[in-house]
């Protein structure tokens, strides 16, 4: 059986400012239908950038983008500085949007907790509130793709919850959703396919497995040559000890192999993804 066609296709997508150094090169990336990605980055490394090529506010510098489903976008900054209330800024949105049936705005704010009348100015709503109303815009219009910039940051824990389940509602009718989050709990957690964006390209979290950082120090005068011990990536001296990063799944085994020849075993953390 033949795969269907993805929602949205990028091949070869690269985005530069001005002058400056790409921010995005060469990216192929593709979203399937029905489906959940989540995209990992660090602060700084274009996940904006790329949600916004995605969404078509911004237009990538070269490279070739097939689909056009119709979008709801949540940027990671939404504009809540307008006199419009929140409801009529939902009602012109919908209205711009084709949406006929309006009578989801009250039932979705209500459901989003949003604290403060539906009737008050969103330049007077605090950030949290402002970022429930852009995710009651980005959902309302039932769009086919979810696009989501950073959507758990800002908002209260209560709506944490609310917003995996439209998550996954949106999901269940047969949509997509693309969300980034620089948390790679966060992106696990939520996500069916995960991604992580780093020097401007877009890859599969699965080349990069999950690592801990590996603080040891010498007992007398222990000595091992660590780069050789399967799942170690990188050795550094530091403090008189060494600090190991190391593939989680092989962690247990070098632990051992410490403690049995004579290291103390100092801290073993997370590394960041």
């Amino acid at each position: 059986m033949t795969a269907p066609a993805p929602l949205i296709r990028l091949s070869g997508v690269g985005k530069r400012y001005g002058s400056g150094e790409p921010v995005l090169t060469h990216i192929d990336f593709e979203v399937p239908a029905g489906r959940v990605v989540g995209i990992l980055g660090a602060n700084g490394s274009g996940k904006s950038t790329l949600l916004r090529i995605l969404a078509g506010v911004s237009r990538a510098s070269y490279g070739e983008i097939t689909g056009t489903p119709a979008v709801g976008y949540l940027p990671d900054r939404f504009p809540g500085g307008q006199r419009l209330s929140a409801r009529a800024y939902l009602r012109h949105l919908a209205r711009i949007r084709g949406l006929a049936d309006l009578s989801g705005i009250d039932p979705l704010l209500k459901r989003l907790a949003l604290v403060g009348s539906p009737d008050a100015q969103l330049r007077t709503l605090s950030k949290g509130n402002a970022q429930k109303v852009g995710l009651a815009q980005a959902v309302l219009v039932r769009p086919d793709l979810l696009i989501l910039d950073e959507p758990w940051s800002g908002l209260d824990v209560g709506t944490h919850t609310v917003l995996g389940e439209l998550v996954v509602e949106t999901r269940a009718r047969g949509a997509s959703v693309v969300f980034t989050d620089h948390r790679p709990d966060v992106v696990r957690e939520h996500a069916d396919e995960v991604y992580r964006l780093e020097a401007g390209r877009v890859a599969p979290l699965e080349t990069h497995p999950e690592r801990k950082r590996i603080t040891l120090l010498p007992v007398a005068s222990s000595v091992d040559n660590w780069s050789a011990e399967p799942g170690v990536h990188t050795v550094a001296d530091q403090a008189g000890g060494v600090v190991l990063t190391v593939d989680a799944e092989h962690a247990d085994a070098v632990l051992l192999r410490a403690l049995s020849g004579g290291w103390s075993v100092r801290e073993v953390a997370p590394c960041s993804q």
